[in-house]
């Protein structure tokens, strides 16, 4: 008995061991200092780039945040260099219009690859256009985060982190309105 009791003391010192050692290499990465070289320099990979066809604009009004607004997603295509695809119609773009003018928008949708596989997408954005006399030109960039099944060829997209970027193209007579999504993976 007295064996197995100093048995077990010694697995139980060497894991809080081995779990100190792990959380001071963890604490030395998190250093502020050595943040800064970590993250000077993000590299990202096009994933995809979607026309999202959009409908009519809900203006829902002024709210106590600011002014509300929905607008439908119809449909689109997406294409990539490792994925295609279409966007699925019955998604929505929740906006609201801050009081300092910004614009947050919070978009739900689903994507169906070539192959059949449905994912979800969340995409919340900020957009900015400076005032006259401010620095800097119109700002647009989004956080994306892709729920794929777990059990599909997609799988990785469930294990990073997605930046996006917006585009409105300037319209043909006629031409059904659309937004371009860029998503990129952050390496």
């Amino acid at each position: 008995m007295n064996f197995t009791f100093q048995k077990n003391q010694i697995v139980t010192v060497t894991l809080v061991l081995l779990l100190f050692i792990s959380f001071q290499g963890f604490a030395q990465n998190s250093n502020p200092e050595n943040s800064e070289n970590i993250y000077r320099d993000f590299k990202t990979e096009l994933m995809w780039k979607a026309n999202v066809k959009i409908g009519a604009m809900i203006n829902v009004g002024e709210s106590k945040r600011g002014t509300r607004r929905v607008i439908p997603i119809t449909g689109g295509t997406f294409s990539g260099p490792k994925i295609n695809g279409e966007v699925l119609p019955g998604g929505e773009d929740w906006q609201l219009v801050r009081p300092d003018g910004d614009t947050e928008l919070y978009a739900r949708y689903l994507m169906k690859t070539d192959d059949g596989t449905v994912f979800q997408i969340l995409n919340k954005a900020l957009m900015h256009a400076p005032a006259q006399g401010e620095d800097g030109g119109f700002y647009v960039k989004s956080v994306i985060d892709i729920e794929a099944p777990v059990e599909s060829a997609y799988d990785y997209l469930n294990h990073a982190i997605f930046l996006g970027t917006l585009e409105m193209p300037q319209l043909k007579p006629n031409e059904a309105p659309y937004v371009i999504i860029g998503v990129y993976k952050v390496l």
